[in-house]
């Protein structure tokens, strides 16, 4: 089962990755984040790591078109 995650979220989390390769990941982005995959998991009823990496595989490793 594909896990759907919403525009905003994978925004979020590219913030946070850009953040991270910048070495400036601020606590405020970093609590976003995870606050929103809490809430996302817990709207449909998945496993909060399942979507978390989920997130991060699709933001971290975007191969380009």
């Amino acid at each position: 089962m594909a896990i759907e995650l919403p525009e905003d979220l994978i925004q979020l989390e590219r913030t946070a990755w850009a953040e991270i390769q910048s070495g400036a990941l601020s606590v405020a982005t970093a609590h976003a984040v995870h606050a929103a995959v809490t809430a996302h998991a817990e709207a449909t009823g998945q496993d909060r790591h399942t979507v978390e990496a989920e997130l991060k595989r699709l933001v971290r490793h975007e191969t380009p078109e």
